[in-house]
Order: C-alpha cells, then sequence, then structure tokens
C-alpha cells in the first residue's frame, strides 16, 4: 500500500507539477513563448498549488486524509490530460492549474496516509519513500522526453502529458480499490487556513521558513535546469534530459538518506548540512563543465526529495492526528506561496538579464537562508 501511494505521489507531482520544467524548451519554443510568459504558465500551477493548500487545510479538519487523497489523484489526472490537448499557453495553464490543486490535495495527506500503514519504528521510511516515488517520476519523464523528442522533435510534450495521464488513471483506480487508511472523523478547530493548529507545533516559526524558503529556491532550479544547459551552456536537448534524468533518479534516494540522517544527528543539523550543501552543487552547475554538472544534478536531486521529506517528517513526528492535516497545510501554504513567485520571478530575471545566470545565483543565496533557518529549529532529534 505504501508503494501506492509512493506512486500516487508521483502522479500529483512528478507528472502534475515537475514534468513542466523538463518539457519547458520544447514547450515554450513550440507554442512560440518568452521566458516570462513560460514562467506565467509555470505559475498557474504553483498559484494552484498556493490555493490547494488553502483548501486542503479546511477540507482536513473535517474529511478524512484519504478522501482528499483520492480527490487530489482525480484532479492531477484531470490536469494532465487536459495539457496533453492545449494548443494554446491559456488552455495549457489551466491544465496545470488543476493539476496543482491535485498535487497540493495528494502531498499533505499522502506521508501520514503511508506513514500509518508500517510500525512506528518505520514511519520515517514511509515518508521517505514518498520523494522516492517523486524522483522515480521524474526519472520516468526525463527518459520518456527524451525519446519522443529525439522522433517527434518540439511538438512531443503534448504526448508525454497524454501518456502521464493514462498512468494516472490506471494509479487512480488502484488507490480506490487498495488503499485503506483509519481516522476518526475531524471536527475542525484548526483555525484560519490551519494555522491554529501549526502554532501548537514546537519549532514552527523556523519550521516554516525553512520548508517556504525551499519552495522559492528549488523552482528556480528545476524549473529552468534544462533550458540553463540548453541555452547557456550550450547542452544539446537529449544531454540536458540526461543531466534531469540523472537527477530524478537520485531523488529516489533523497527522503531515505536524509531522513535516515535526521535519527542519527537530528533534524535540526541535517537540515542546516542539506541548505549548505545547496549553493555548492548550484555553483557547479553554473560552470556549465559536462561531468561536474552531472554529479552536482544528483547531489541537487538527493535535495529536491530529501528536504521537504525532512520538513514532512518534522511535522508528522510533532504533531497529533487531528492537528496534522491542517498544521502541515499551513506550513504548505507557505511554501506555495514562495513557489508561486519563483517561476514568473525566474523567468522575468531571465529576460532581463539575457541568461538564468542571475537565476541560479539568487537560488543559491536562498540556500543560505534556509540554512539560518534550521539553526533555528530546536535542538536534539526532534523529528525521530
Amino acid at each position: 500500500m505504501v508503494l501506492l501511494v509512493a506512486l500516487g505521489a508521483a502522479v500529483a507531482h512528478a507528472f502534475g507539477r515537475f514534468s513542466y520544467g523538463l518539457l519547458l524548451p520544447a514547450v515554450r519554443d513550440d507554442l512560440g513563448m518568452s521566458n516570462t510568459l513560460a514562467g506565467l504558465v509555470g505559475g498557474a500551477n504553483v498559484g494552484a498549488y498556493l490555493l490547494g493548500t488553502m483548501v486542503v487545510a479546511w477540507a482536513t479538519s473535517r474529511y478524512r486524509l484519504l478522501t482528499v487523497l483520492r480527490l487530489g489523484l482525480a484532479l492531477a489526472t484531470s490536469g494532465l490530460l487536459l495539457a496533453a490537448i492545449a494548443n494554446t499557453p491559456l488552455l495549457l495553464a489551466a491544465g496545470l492549474f488543476i493539476a496543482g490543486i491535485g498535487g497540493a490535495c495528494v502531498w499533505i495527506p499522502a506521508p501520514v496516509i503511508a506513514a500509518d500503514a508500517l510500525p512506528a519504528a518505520h514511519r520515517g521510511l514511509a515518508v521517505g519513500l514518498m520523494g522516492s516515488g517523486i524522483g522515480l517520476g521524474i526519472a520516468f519523464v526525463s527518459l520518456l522526453s527524451g525519446s519522443l523528442r529525439s522522433d517527434l522533435g518540439d511538438q512531443a510534450w503534448s504526448s508525454v502529458y497524454l501518456i502521464q495521464g493514462f498512468i494516472g488513471l490506471v494509479v487512480v483506480i488502484a488507490v480506490l480499490v487498495v488503499v485503506r487508511h483509519k481516522q476518526a472523523q475531524p471536527r475542525g478547530g484548526a483555525g484560519i487556513g490551519g494555522f491554529g493548529a501549526l502554532q501548537r507545533m514546537p519549532g514552527w516559526i523556523p519550521l516554516t521558513v525553512a520548508y517556504s524558503t525551499f519552495g522559492f529556491m528549488y523552482l528556480l532550479v528545476m524549473g529552468f535546469l534544462t533550458t540553463r544547459l540548453e541555452d547557456d551552456s550550450g547542452w544539446s536537448s537529449a544531454d540536458a534530459s540526461a543531466a534531469f534524468t540523472m537527477m530524478g533518479v537520485s531523488m529516489i534516494f533523497g527522503g531515505p538518506l536524509l531522513i535516515g540522517l535526521a535519527q542519527r544527528i537530528g533534524a535540526r543539523w541535517t537540515t542546516v548540512i542539506a541548505f549548505g550543501l545547496w549553493p555548492v552543487f548550484i555553483g557547479i552547475v553554473l560552470t556549465g563543465v559536462h561531468t561536474a554538472t552531472l554529479a552536482a544534478c544528483i547531489g541537487l536531486g538527493l535535495l529536491f526529495s530529501g528536504i521537504p521529506s525532512l520538513m514532512t517528517l518534522y511535522v508528522v513526528e510533532n504533531t497529533s492526528a487531528q492537528n496534522y492535516g491542517p498544521s502541515f497545510a499551513a506550513a504548505t501554504l507557505a511554501f506555495g506561496i514562495a513557489q508561486t513567485v519563483s517561476p514568473p520571478v525566474g523567468g522575468a530575471i531571465a529576460d532581463l538579464s539575457g541568461s538564468f545566470t542571475l537565476v541560479f545565483l539568487l537560488a543559491s543565496a536562498m540556500g543560505l537562508v534556509g540554512l539560518c533557518a534550521g539553526l533555528r529549529m530546536p535542538r536534539g532529534n526532534t523529528a525521530s
């Protein structure tokens, strides 16, 4: 059951949210969009994710988590199928908007549903596997995109979305049939946007700052990585897709790796180390040196899945079953606000400067902000 929930996370996030960054060069050229417009289309997805977290904060205080998860998968799949038939930026943005709402409805309940399916000693592993599922999905999309673009050219992006949509339909049916979760009927009382519940969690302020910082900085990289490598470093589309694939494969291992480290040295220092490594890897990518950049993409992939898994586990382990849904929704709301503004800002900076160098430098600087937030988290192994 845990693996099936992880596949649901892959559909909602690897397919419904992150595949746009990989397909961006093809989408942009096929639809004739500027970098700014492409960023705005991506912003529709993350803006919907922001709206979705507000809905989930309300819904999880009144409806069971499994109900919200099922709805999210249905929405994510519908968005993928709409994106597959899109022939204008507006219609594509509509599909990504629907998928974004679905992503929020899946990501928030998925970790605790998976964690409750395993013994207490293995709850961290279950949470980490959610990030692994997303990494597996990204690796699949990278390989699929690279194969189809070599045969069909820039128009291949719609076929990628169509295949993802059909996979989503299969996963939706399987989740409806197989996945179960025991939970008492929620009774409300979580406060506006879930912040009443979140404020009852120890260390909620630095956790929220770190999570929202990650929300802003990761999309500056994931959303524009292939475009940066193709436009600024002169990489071929095949090589850029390979870099994205390696990043996706490493994401499979990032969640379990960082969670395992947190259970040994504590969430505080694990968060500090993760954010501290971020600008190092970004600096290597900026060099454009082929082998070094591929190695850095592996490191970034570990952080892409590891940091949110670490944030998620912290909330799972420091809230009650009653408060988890609204608490994590509130933290994700702050995360969603940050990532909503990230793609348009990145696209605008790229258009104004003529390259993605400043975009990646901004992402690097945000890693230092996350590091400072990590230093403010409670001492001790609170996330174990």
